[in-house]
């Protein structure tokens, strides 16, 4: 792995009365894909848009190439974007465009001044072979499948060429075949790009599967960090009913009930 890309320093953040964090830290290296593990609430998400300035921490200090987030200029928040892409949970696809006006928006808003249409089409038809989907690019958001959306976004969110790309939940709603699929599309695109990954999941086989390096969230902080290994072999009992999926409470729950 290269050298350190982001670090988070003591970061707090709340909302009202609601902690998220009261002491984050913690460090990402280029060229690493790290996962990002938490029950809901745990500040997931909240760390993705503090990281790219669009929630505002509290308290501490946010590098991004060295350089302090927090205290940045809206420009130099905007140079910091063009440099991290972010695949959104549902894909976030306009109906009314067609797959190749939708992976080549962004290159639309972003290079308006320095891209031709005949660079912005090669550069479409290139993203969508990436992720396996070429020649749809007349097709609707309506006629493809999860799958098929999900793997659109990821063009599009390839054809700006980040150097770091956030995968919000990239998983949910798929089923087994296509979560499949998306997993060794990170796992490939890393290899092929040598970008840098954040991957926010619930799904502990994404998070084995594409993984340098978890983290998983809790008490306001990162209570374990390790590698795949490291997380199968924790006796930490937070985390490992988290990778277990056990609900304590349920059980508890169903001990009163058979005693009654």
């Amino acid at each position: 792995m290269g050298e350190e890309l982001i670090r988070f320093e003591r970061v707090k953040k709340a909302f009202g009365a609601k902690v998220i964090y009261n002491g984050l830290d913690l460090s990402i290296r280029r060229g690493e894909t790290v996962t990002v593990l938490g029950p809901s609430g745990s500040g997931k998400s909240v760390m993705l848009k503090m990281l790219i300035g669009l929630l505002e921490a509290d308290e501490g200090r946010i590098f991004f190439q060295g350089k302090d987030v927090v205290a940045m200029r809206d420009e130099e928040r905007y140079a910091v974007r063009r440099k991290v892409a972010y695949l959104f949970q549902g894909a976030a696809l306009f109906d009314s465009f067609s797959v190749g006006e939708n992976v080549a928006y962004g290159l639309r808003e972003q290079n308006w001044n320095t891209m031709n249409e005949e660079e912005i089409t090669r550069r479409v038809n290139h993203s969508l072979t990436m992720v396996g989907l070429p020649g749809i690019e007349s097709m609707r958001p309506s006629d493809l499948s999860g799958g098929m959306k999900k793997r659109v976004g990821l063009a599009r969110t390839l054809a700006l060429q980040p150097e770091v790309v956030l995968y919000d939940e990239p998983t949910t709603g798929l089923d087994p075949i296509n979560t499949a699929r998306i997993n060794h599309l990170i796992v490939n695109i890393r290899k092929a790009l040598g970008l840098t990954s954040i991957v926010v999941t619930h799904d502990m086989g994404t998070a084995f599967q594409v993984s340098d390096r978890l983290m998983i969230l809790g008490r306001g902080r990162v209570l374990l960090e390790g590698t795949p290994d490291d997380f199968r072999r924790t006796q930490d009992p937070y985390v490992r009913d988290f990778i277990d999926g056990k609900a304590p409470e349920v059980e508890d729950v169903a001990v009163l009930l058979s005693s009654s």
